[in-house]
């Protein structure tokens, strides 16, 4: 991997995270597009390390204090009615179908997954589906309102975004609407729901993005994996406030025409020849 890749693919990842476009899909096409080779799965992981410290800083005093409730709640019943308590259940919970998708089907996610073909066809499918949501939820439930079964059915959705192209957060959105919660309320839940998938992810994939690569992949030195997390979080982190003021005053709608232009150029550069699907 050159230094251009790297610092590139960084700014990547840390632009498009926690916007609903699929930041893995970002990364497989501009890898395709502008280095001919695929940085690969397992860079895609470790990076978002970045941004998921990104998250924890920003949601700090929001964690530690779930995170405190949630522990005490486990021997004092008084607190158990409390919002902070039931959201660390709803995080641990909502994290569940992801770690097991991505355990059944890790080499699909690192192989097959990650052809052109199928991240052009997602990227454009769940624009629809992201729009669908947008026009029909109601948006009148908070986070006070949240229950188990939204964070079930998020969890779920989280776990389509093993398949580059869907986005974990456009996923997480989208179910959030269907369910009725504001944007705000499930963009707050998104961010908290990802941290243990992606930590948990980041890490088991640390000593594969270093393995020796496939023909057409490209293999960071440990310097320029450190620089290229690094971007991700100081990007990331610059992302996460503008997208939760974005989405408490605008609607997706602005997202869904984003994913169906890039959808449909990279089907015409696939078409034309122009870059490899593999």
């Amino acid at each position: 991997m050159t230094w251009v890749e790297a610092i590139v693919l960084g700014i990547v990842q840390g632009l498009t995270e926690f916007l609903p476009i699929s930041s893995s899909g970002h990364l497989r096409i501009t890898s395709a597009i502008f280095f001919e080779r695929d940085a690969g799965a397992s860079f895609t992981a470790v990076t978002q390390l970045g941004t998921e410290a990104a998250v924890l800083l920003y949601f700090a005093k929001d964690i530690w204090r779930i995170t405190r409730t949630w522990v005490v709640g486990i021997w004092d019943r008084s607190v158990r009615s409390s919002l902070d308590y039931r959201m660390g259940w709803y995080v641990i919970v909502g994290s569940i179908p992801i770690g097991v998708f991505g355990l059944l089907f890790k080499d699909q996610i690192r192989e097959t997954a990650r052809n052109l073909w199928l991240v052009a066809s997602t990227l454009i499918l769940f624009a629809f589906v992201l729009a669908f949501a947008e026009y029909w939820g109601r948006q009148t439930r908070t986070l006070e309102n949240f229950r188990m079964r939204d964070g079930v059915v998020m969890g779920f959705a989280q776990a389509m975004a093993l398949i580059p192209g869907v986005s974990r957060s456009g996923g997480t959105l989208t179910a959030g609407l269907l369910l009725n919660l504001t944007r705000a309320t499930a963009a707050r839940y998104s961010f908290l729901l990802a941290i243990p998938a992606v930590v948990m992810s980041g890490i088991v994939s640390l000593g594969d993005v270093f393995a020796p690569a496939a023909p057409g992949t490209s293999v960071p030195s440990g310097a320029q994996m450190i620089v290229a997390t690094a971007l991700a979080f100081a990007v990331g982190y610059a992302a996460i406030a503008w997208l939760l003021r974005y989405v408490a005053h605008h609607t997706l709608y602005i997202f869904v025409l984003y994913r169906v232009a890039l959808g449909t150029l990279v089907l015409a550069l696939l078409l034309t020849g122009t870059i490899s699907a593999t």
